[in-house]
């Protein structure tokens, strides 16, 4: 072969060599952009979800402080709220859960509170429905009446608004559950076995309650369903090229009293437990009016029973003492 086509090639290699070179900074500076962007757009996000209880940062448990071992870390508890708010109204929180949260057994719990229990309602003096706690007080209320229910301190947190979680639904493509029944709300039909559902049919199943035979307790059961699969589907990577609809549902939907750092902290110290939750609930408990609403009235004993499991917990002998 002649030195001139012997240049030639190597010309050519060196040219091919320069494009790739110059391809390959523009998709590193177009990915540094676009996570940048992510990571702007998620830091908007975070200051619209944030709303802080008046005095809550004096007593709940520091996450974030460094530990060597995660087992060191702090147990705590967190209440998700998922509450019915419509136009014109107040709202309802439909969903009451609280989970305990303790890295050194490496476990979760997760105890239901049926939303017609009566109980007393701090701050307002009156014996009724649990979840009348947020129509009257909004949040602060719900998280005092659930301290004093349990007698565990609550340290965290998140409310959902499920009017408007249809739009996250929607912004991660759908969802897909498992349904234990066939059902039917509204001119839809949910057939038994594993479905997919849009935003709309999405809140519509959560809402389900009469058409159900396990009544409140399988609306519950469906609502922390739709929660769980859109933190799985939003979770997976090509969800991200929808992150701006999904930011933005977000903003809208949620409120918490965590911090950004707060939840960078839990995700990264707790995350190995999300296999590892006891799933709590009542169901000794009997229903009656009363004048002329219908309560849940809890048995005693078991009330006792999940108040000692929790407190064991959380390392605590009730909120007197702490």
């Amino acid at each position: 072969m002649s030195s001139r086509q012997d240049r030639k090639k190597k010309k050519k290699k060196s040219r091919l060599f320069k494009i790739s070179m110059i391809i390959l900074a523009v998709l590193i500076v177009g990915g540094l952009v676009y996570a940048y962007s992510i990571y702007q757009s998620f830091q908007t996000t975070m200051d619209q979800v944030y709303e802080p209880l008046e005095g809550d940062t004096d007593k709940r448990v520091d996450v974030v402080s460094k530990k060597d071992d995660v087992k060191d870390a702090p147990p705590f508890s967190l209440l998700l709220l998922g509450v019915d708010e419509r136009e014109n109204d107040s709202g309802r929180s439909d969903t009451m859960i609280v989970l305990t949260v303790n890295p050194a057994k490496e476990s979760i719990k997760m105890l239901s509170i049926p939303r017609d229990t009566r109980t007393e309602l701090v701050g307002r003096g009156t014996t009724e429905k649990i979840n009348h706690a947020y129509a009257y007080g909004q949040v602060s209320m719900a998280v005092d009446t659930v301290e004093q229910f349990l007698d565990i301190p609550i340290d965290y947190y998140v409310k959902v608004n499920m009017q408007g979680f249809q739009k996250i639904v929607d912004a991660v493509g759908g969802v897909t559950v498992d349904n234990p029944y066939e059902l039917s709300e509204n001119g839809n039909t949910f057939p038994e076995g594993e479905i997919t559902l849009n935003g709309e049919e999405a809140l519509t199943y959560t809402r389900i309650r009469y058409a159900d035979p396990r009544g409140d307790f399988g609306r519950q059961d469906r609502q922390k369903q739709i929660i769980q699969a859109v933190i799985d589907k939003g979770a997976r990577v090509q969800s991200m090229w929808k992150f701006d609809s999904l930011f933005d549902a977000v903003g809208e939907t949620i409120k918490t009293n965590l911090t950004f750092e707060e939840m960078v902290s839990i995700q990264k110290r707790y995350k190995g437990m999300q296999h590892n939750i006891d799933q709590m609930r009542f169901e000794q408990g009997t229903g009656e009016y009363i004048g002329d609403l219908w309560y849940y009235l809890p048995s005693e004993q078991e009330l006792n029973d999940h108040i000692s499991t929790l407190q064991d917990h959380l390392g605590v002998d009730g909120q007197e003492d702490n």
